[in-house]
């Protein structure tokens, strides 16, 4: 591990030598790409850096103890009490940084709602959970853009489709796929009854035209009137879109744009991203044949976690996670559950990694 860190470090400091170049910083398409690399594996170095002088500190504690003054022995044991609590940590922080990268980390995301079980109160806690991951996207600077949606006679949301844009968007929100159980008691019920409702979220890495190629022949395209809020256009002009994926049977429709060209490009967005999606489920599942072993799937089917707001309590069954901050969390005070979520596949993707190394 040692000598792949050294050379990690070499090339980072090679990559850093050429960005001072004159004739690499009048080329900028070069040296944004030369920087990528850089920025890339910053924090691989930072945290080498800070091992090794760990390291170096526990090797000079060690010396000090032999000192014959009491004072300066009794500041070496508490030095080394410290750093050698801390290596370990810093060492597996280390070897996370090291895994391999999921291709998919730096992409965009489509992000699908459904009410579930639960009717209108299934419809209100969509909308609300759409809301909390748009405060979220603020949060993070990100754009959250409205592909398409239906909304029900409550004012609560049955589906909203949107792509959020941004800053590794995936690599945050890629464990939130699956069902959410919401438990409450409903603003109609009269005698104080927790209800129990559901909703299934799908988060897909937004696909590229280059990962999916979608030929004209296997699609089929129909135009339609628009049927939701719009102003005077809807219902007189064939604005809404579509799309059906002929080889796959996979049907996006979107009909939040007046214009019939901007609803066509946004549901191919979505489409692309379904049969992406789907590609990468054939191949997580070899892998996972292939290792005898599944780490976070995904699965939309898995009820995921449970938000009782009577006990304002959120639990995320896959970890074990329970906080107490349920009305933050739907704030979109999310962070505290994503950084839970992603330490958790790390320490499972550390674990499937020793297992086959084995």
């Amino acid at each position: 591990m040692f000598e792949r860190l050294e050379q990690i470090e070499a090339r980072y400091e090679e990559l850093g030598r050429q960005m001072a170049e004159p004739e690499i910083i009048s080329d900028q398409q070069k040296y944004q790409k030369i920087a990528k690399q850089h920025r890339e594996l910053e924090p691989v170095v930072d945290k080498f850096r800070e091992y090794r002088e760990v390291r170096t500190g526990i090797a000079d504690a060690k010396g000090m103890l032999n000192e014959s003054d009491a004072e300066i022995r009794t500041m070496a044991e508490e030095e080394l009490a410290q750093l050698e609590e801390r290596e370990p940590k810093v060492e597996e922080e280390l070897k996370v940084l090291l895994l391999p990268k999921d291709p998919n980390d730096e992409k965009n995301v489509v992000v699908e709602i459904r009410a579930g079980t639960g009717g209108d109160e299934a419809s209100l806690f969509a909308a609300e959970m759409f809301r909390m991951y748009s405060r979220f996207a603020e949060q993070h600077r990100w754009k959250v853009e409205v592909l398409s949606s239906s909304e029900s006679s409550v004012g609560g949301l049955k589906e909203v489709i949107a792509i959020i844009e941004g800053d590794r968007v995936y690599s945050q929100l890629k464990y939130e796929s699956g069902v959410h159980r919401v438990q409450r008691v409903p603003a109609t019920e009269t005698q104080g009854r927790v209800h129990t409702s559901a909703i299934t979220v799908a988060v897909l890495p937004e696909a590229e035209e280059v990962d999916v190629k979608i030929e004209a022949k296997d699609i089929r395209i129909d135009t339609f009137c628009s049927s939701g809020p719009g102003g005077q256009s809807v219902n007189t002009t064939y604005s809404a879109v579509r799309i059906t994926h002929l080889p796959t049977n996979t049907v996006v429709s979107c009909q939040d744009e007046k214009s019939q060209i901007k609803n066509r490009e946004k549901a191919m967005r979505v489409l692309r991203s379904r049969l992406y999606e789907v590609e990468m489920e054939r191949q997580q599942q070899a892998l996972a044949k292939e290792r005898k072993q599944q780490v976070g799937s995904g699965d939309r089917s898995e009820k995921i976690r449970t938000y009782n707001f009577p006990q304002n309590r959120l639990t995320d069954h896959r970890i074990g996670l329970t906080i107490h901050q349920l009305a933050d969390v739907m704030e979109g005070r999310l962070q505290p559950v994503i950084d839970a979520l992603i330490a958790h596949f790390n320490a499972e993707r550390l674990k499937a990694e020793a297992e086959a190394a084995a």
